[in-house]
């Protein structure tokens, strides 16, 4: 018992230290807020659950193929005890980069869309629940003129996306007509393009989410059909900010990856890590822009000035928020690098890991989403306050 006591001291700290974070800083409030409207709304942190689940059952189905049964043995489970659990300071090298994407998707796309991102593509090409109506006059409306090239990329993205588990599922059978470099180009191309209707679906979602937090923090009821369309509608004014980085991502992280297929590019993967630092860095410096667009009947450069006010009188606050941020994620972030490290290639275990990761990861990017809306709006009705009493 005594010689165990050493190892419980660091874990008493670590959980006191976060006691005390989470009870004395500034956006506590905020942070409490969320919680109470994930705990009314449980869509918004299901939400990223359900598509986190989907590509984590993708990833297992395509990357971690059965090979016999002793790879469904249950046994794996009851052998816990003489697993090998490696220490942080052995993994903590595969943390950082995930939870600074984590921390950045609270302000852009929180999670990964496909598979489910193909389902996405037939619903909206059916006109679910009138979306494909309520996308083309928002777009009529916001870009007259270049609304239709805008929904040309949209339109052909969107079937890339169909077309992109076909290319996948028929790749080997196409092996004696088309060369193997071909089909490698084939592939890189489509899943480059599908990218695009990926990641505007993704952020779509998170528009749709954020006015489920308005609606909550106003405390106003809402229909679902028409709250969806509201949601569309928002996203049309967010589109231009999400072009941007859509724009960004593909010059700076897609399109390396996609010329290596048709080019020599030495060390093209070697770069990848700083390229998605550099993302991760660029949203996280415009955090509010997203968010702004979706409240408001902005332009893109009134938002950017915003932003500029935002962070001007509430650079301490939101300082804070991002550290609340980065310490979450990196937490679960820590535990799924230990816990992979542990279970090798225990295929059981891998996949309820999977199952208990995604859970915990959709309920502390939903709670943090909902605590971001809350702490914005806390902000404005400051601001407006304060603007409120000078003219007075």
């Amino acid at each position: 018992m005594l010689s165990s006591l050493p190892r419980v001291y660091p874990l008493l700290g670590l959980c006191g230290g976060y006691a005390i974070v989470m009870l004395f800083n500034p956006v506590r409030e905020a942070l409490r807020d969320g919680f109470r409207c994930i705990a009314r709304f449980k869509r918004i942190w299901l939400a990223f659950v359900l598509l986190g689940f989907a590509y984590s059952v993708f990833q297992f189905a395509t990357f971690t193929p059965i090979q016999n049964s002793a790879d469904l043995d249950l046994n794996q489970v009851t052998s816990l005890p003489s697993w090998y659990w490696p220490r942080l300071a052995e993994v903590w090298r595969e943390t950082p980069l995930p939870a600074l994407e984590g921390v950045a998707g609270i302000f852009d796309n929180a999670t990964t869309t496909y598979p489910l991102s193909v389902v996405a593509a037939v619903l909206m090409v059916v006109n679910w629940r009138g979306l494909h109506g309520a996308l083309l006059r928002a777009l009529r409306k916001r870009y007259r003129f270049w609304s239709y090239f805008i929904y040309l990329i949209l339109l052909l993205s969107a079937l890339a996306s169909l077309f992109k588990p076909i290319v996948f599922w028929r790749l080997p059978e196409w092996g004696g007509a088309v060369p193997a470099a071909g089909l490698l180009q084939i592939s890189a191309t489509v899943d480059a393009v599908a990218f695009i209707f990926e990641y505007l679906f993704g952020v779509y979602i998170q528009v749709y989410l954020i006015t489920v937090c308005l609606a909550w923090v106003k405390g106003v009821s809402f229909e679902e059909g028409e709250l969806c369309r509201f949601a569309m509608r928002r996203f049309s004014y967010v589109l231009k900010w999400a072009g941007i980085v859509v724009l960004v991502s593909t010059l700076i992280v897609r399109m390396p990856l996609l010329l290596a297929y048709f080019m020599h590019i030495p060390n093209v993967l070697d770069y990848l890590p700083l390229e998605r630092v550099v993302m991760s860095g660029l949203i996280i410096a415009f955090c509010s822009v997203q968010i702004s667009l979706a409240l408001h009947n902005e332009t893109l450069g009134a938002a950017i000035r915003a932003h500029r006010q935002f962070i001007g009188a509430n650079l301490h606050r939101v300082g804070w928020f991002l550290f609340i941020c980065a310490m979450h994620f990196f937490f679960i972030m820590a535990c799924d690098a230990i816990a992979r490290a542990a279970i090798t290639d225990r295929l059981v275990v891998l996949f309820l890991w999977k199952c208990i990761f995604v859970s915990l990861r959709g309920l502390i990017t939903g709670w943090l989403l909902a605590s971001w809306v809350c702490f914005f709006r806390q902000c404005e009705t400051d601001r407006i306050d304060w603007e409120s009493r000078v003219r007075y």
